[in-house]
């Protein structure tokens, strides 16, 4: 028995299935230009297999109607009807239909009587015979016909005509046709315009799939698929798995990412990609760092209760500019700890300035003492402690919670130490039931305090404070004597990030934010005016009260 194949030759149709693997293994451009090239084909073989069916069918029906006229020609000629009436028609009618034939390029015209027997053909042994087709009802309806047969000579497309004598009755009929090989051979003869045609399109497809294959590489920097999608996934992590914030925008402001984090710091859903920047319920000063209205670094937004510092970094692809992203840092905890840092500051400095002026009073006492002035030195303490403990009963008296008085104590050795002097205004009366959370209370006065010390920087001069409270809450008014505020100035205090301050060491300009930020959280608010210098004042509302100045900032 002979051998089928050798085990070691592959198959035929396992050759052609690997060869489709290591296609669709192939590059991406590889894999494009042959989809392309493969579209191609079908488009242009299907478009020429319709063109071909189409112009077939014209064809055909062109010689179906030719084949017709020269038959009802042929049989409306009066020499033909008069040849029915010879007792040998053959005889005249072969000549005519050869001369029609000749004339017509028809390749036969054939006539015959109403018995279907034949008096002209173009093979005149078959003249005297029978018709070989059924003359498909011409006789017996008296009407015209075409179509395709298959006769003698061959499948032909043919058209049938009556002939009538004068009375009217069919006598017999005139079979004209053109043979398919001839339509064919005139089909053949259109074909080489359609192949110049065809060939131009797939060289114009070839040259197209590359160009566009080449391309496609470019764009993908010659990465494949796989790499692309390797790319994709880690750009997805490492996006959603950073702690700081992303968020991307393009030239016209519309978000075109947002990570978790950014989500997250900004109270936003992840579904506002694709948003324009002016639809997302953001707040003002928010919107203008994001939008690139309030331009630099490390720019320092106040959101809901968070501190974030933003900035804001154009985007370059390919050295064109095509947006910009927006990284987002929570810093949050880091000002809590530098504002208590601030008070542990301030309040080293009171301990300092009180260590400083006890050691004064001390020297004093030991020189008196060195004077053998002991009962100047016991008068001596005896009126410093009683001065001390006397303004320290004031504020007391004043001030009953205890960590506000501490404060205003504190500050006031501040003040001292600093060349200035603090007052406590006559009105101030502090209950220990409506001053609300004393860890706000200190934030606002304390700020405020600060804020009026650093205007009499260098220069001395007077800060009165006056804390008050009743049924709305805490109410803080503190003046100072200094220069006051620039009228221009007047809405900017409050903003996050402004200061007037030249040493910029770490967050500065938030003090008055966060004061802003502490009122309004609890529904109150915080003003500033001129009189005489500066003079902030605000209303803290304990908390479960419903807002007296609901959502308006007001600063002036």
């Amino acid at each position: 028995m002979a051998e089928l194949g050798s085990a070691t030759e592959p198959l035929p149709g396992t050759v052609s299935m690997k060869a489709v693997r290591r296609l669709f293994n192939g590059s991406l451009g590889t894999q494009l230009f042959v989809l392309q090239m493969v579209m191609v084909l079908l488009a242009v073989g299907a478009t020429a297999l319709v063109w071909v069916q189409h112009t077939r069918r014209q064809l055909d029906d062109q010689y179906r109607q030719r084949a017709l006229a020269i038959a009802e020609s042929v049989a409306g000629l009066p020499q033909v009807r008069a040849a029915f009436e010879q007792p040998q028609p053959e005889l005249l009618l072969q000549p005519i239909a050869l001369s029609v034939q000749s004339a017509t390029r028809a390749d036969f015209v054939v006539i015959a009587n109403r018995d279907q027997i034949r008096y002209a053909h173009p093979n005149a042994s078959l003249i005297g015979q029978k018709l070989s087709t059924d003359g498909s009802g011409v006789i017996e309806s008296g009407r015209t016909w075409t179509g395709i047969e298959t006769g003698t000579l061959g499948g032909s497309v043919r058209g049938k005509a009556p002939i009538f004598n004068e009375a009217g009755d069919v006598i017999g009929l005139t079979s004209v046709g053109v043979l398919e090989a001839t339509v064919s051979d005139q089909l053949g003869a259109a074909l080489p315009p359609l192949v110049y045609t065809v060939l131009g399109v797939l060289a114009a497809g070839t040259l197209i799939s590359a160009l566009i294959a080449s391309r496609v590489r470019r764009q993908t920097f010659g990465l494949e698929p796989g790499e692309i999608a390797a790319l994709l996934e880690q750009r997805e992590g490492v996006l959603h798995g950073v702690k700081e914030g992303v968020l991307a925008l393009d030239l016209t402001g519309r978000v075109t990412l947002l990570n978790d984090a950014a989500s997250d710091l900004l109270g936003l859903s992840s579904d506002l990609v694709g948003r324009d920047l002016a639809d997302m319920p953001l707040s003002g000063r928010l919107r203008d760092v994001l939008g690139g209205d309030d331009p630099g670094e490390d720019k320092i937004v106040l959101h809901r209760d968070r501190v974030l510092v933003l900035n804001r970094t154009p985007v370059a692809v390919r050295g064109q500019h095509r947006g910009w992203v927006v990284t987002l840092r929570d810093r949050t905890e880091l000002i809590q700890l530098a504002r208590e840092l601030d008070h542990a500051s301030s309040t080293t400095e009171a301990l300092r300035a009180q260590a400083h002026e006890f050691a004064n009073r001390m020297h004093t006492v030991v020189g008196l003492l060195e004077l053998d002035e002991h009962e100047a030195a016991v008068r001596f303490i005896t009126q410093t402690t009683e001065a001390y403990n006397q303004y320290a009963a004031e504020i007391r008296a004043q001030v009953a919670d205890p960590t506000l008085a501490a404060l205003l104590l504190a500050k006031s050795a501040e003040a001292a130490e600093r060349g200035a002097s603090l007052m406590l205004a006559e009105d101030s009366d502090v209950d220990g039931e409506g001053l609300g959370d004393p860890q706000d209370a200190v934030l606002v006065v304390g700020n405020l305090v600060a804020n009026a010390l650093d205007a009499l920087e260098g220069t001395g001069g007077v800060v009165e404070v006056s804390v008050r409270t009743d049924e709305e809450g805490l109410h803080v008014r503190v003046r100072d004597s200094g220069p006051g505020i620039t009228p221009e100035l007047v809405e900017e205090v409050f903003r996050e990030g402004f200061t007037t301050k030249a040493a910029l060491s770490g967050p500065r300009g938030l003090g008055l934010a966060l004061t802003r930020q502490t009122c309004l959280r609890r529904g109150g608010w915080v003003r500033v005016h001129n009189a005489d210098g500066a003079v902030f004042t605000a209303l803290l509302p304990p908390y479960g009260t419903s807002p007296l100045n609901p959502v308006r900032e007001v600063t002036g």
